[in-house]
């Protein structure tokens, strides 16, 4: 079943700024949340914290809006994953909108169902994911490479095994559970809600020796190298994704995804429109009154092309299968060759008394005299 359009469920317009998609949620969620007697409706409510938690992540309102939906799932052809309505946790979205005491409501964890905090806090979490732009020169994008990327990378601290410290014990602030448990009054009544336990961090859990290597975060921040293999034909704002190479997940979660996003640089004489190249061609005056050959360059060499007497500005001709390789997947565009013929702007007088006796050629008779001459 399709899922409704993001910007549709919060009732904000594609052009919204990060402030109106924010009012807009607060009084979704204010309208739908599962405590509100009136209108509550835990359906609604996840649907929209689900286009919240989308729409107000900057990298992830770009995926949506450049893929939609299909930018969150395994199947789409866009080809990114890894997002699940589990990775997002209402209790800090709410902490964002209402201030730091709602860290989360009692009994309704993320859009799971009902779990408890401390499920919720030590399930396993995928690592960040990393956005490098890489600039191409324009063969490079056209016929492919191989190109080196260095980056920061969260790493799994090999000193305590990615525990974070040594000799690990029930956090005695929280008993374990994670969370502070406190009431607070609101519009609908009093609330029950929960804020993170600033002693273990949540994890319910804490070392009696804290981990010098990492800090206790478990990660350890390490440049690396990694090679990319970037196939034919992507062009400027194409992304490409490395799964798995990305920052290291929490309690056991998988690595974060690496995108790249490509800036191509341009072409001194090829122009590119999607799979379409174009290349002005520049002719003497000659060479396009009484026609020629005229060899030109293409993306895979030079071609001899038979230019016809009469060609004026701006005719253009079409080689077949002449352009760039649609990026995984068979077929390419085409080339376009546009004529621009080169009037002298300094002539001798043995030119100028040729170009006199050309201007005696009647051309009364041509088409586009004829209808000129109506409008006299």
């Amino acid at each position: 079943m399709n899922k409704k359009d993001y910007y549709e469920v919060l009732g904000v317009s594609k052009t919204a700024t990060d402030e109106e998609i924010k009012r807009a949620f607060r009084k979704l969620a204010k309208q739908y949340h599962p405590d509100n007697k009136q209108t509550g409706d835990e359906a609604k409510f996840k649907e929209v914290g689900e286009a919240y938690a989308i729409l107000s992540d900057p990298q992830k309102r770009r995926q949506y809006d450049q893929f939609g939906h299909q930018a969150f799932t395994n199947n789409g052809n866009a080809g990114f994953s890894g997002f699940s309505a589990d990775d997002i946790d209402l209790g800090d979205i709410f902490s964002d909108i209402f201030g730091s005491g709602f860290g989360g409501f009692s009994g309704f964890g993320s859009f799971g169902g009902r779990t408890s905090s401390r499920t919720s806090s030590k399930r396993p979490r995928k690592g960040a994911d990393s956005l490098v732009t890489v600039t191409l020169d324009f063969d490079e994008a056209i016929n492919g490479c191989k190109k080196t990327i260095t980056l920061d990378l969260n790493e799994k601290c090999d000193h305590c095994n990615g525990a974070g410290g040594f000799d690990e014990k029930t956090c005695p602030t929280c008993g374990g559970s994670g969370r502070i448990v406190a009431e607070q009054r609101s519009l609908f009544g009093v609330f029950q809600t929960q804020t993170t336990c600033n002693e273990c961090g949540g994890s319910g859990r804490v070392f009696k020796t804290v981990c010098s290597e990492c800090n206790g975060s478990g990660n350890v921040k390490k440049r690396k190298e990694i090679e990319v293999t970037i196939p034919e034909g992507v062009d400027t704002g194409y992304q490409l994704r490395i799964s798995g190479k990305g920052s290291a997940g929490v309690n056991g979660g998988p690595n974060g995804d690496i995108y790249i996003e490509f800036k191509v640089k341009p072409h001194p004489l090829f122009e590119r429109e999607d799979e379409d190249i174009y290349l002005t061609v520049p002719l003497t005056v000659t060479e396009a009154i009484l026609g020629c050959k005229k060899e030109i360059p293409t993306l895979t060499g030079n071609v001899i092309l038979e230019v016809k007497p009469g060609t004026s500005t701006g005719d253009k001709v079409k080689l077949k299968g002449k352009g760039v390789k649609k990026v995984n997947a068979f077929g390419k565009g085409n080339l376009y060759v546009v004529y621009h013929v080169i009037i002298p702007d300094k002539l001798s007088m043995a030119q100028k008394r040729l170009v006199k006796e050309l201007a005696e050629t009647k051309l009364d008779d041509a088409p586009e005299f004829k209808e000129f001459k109506k409008y006299l």
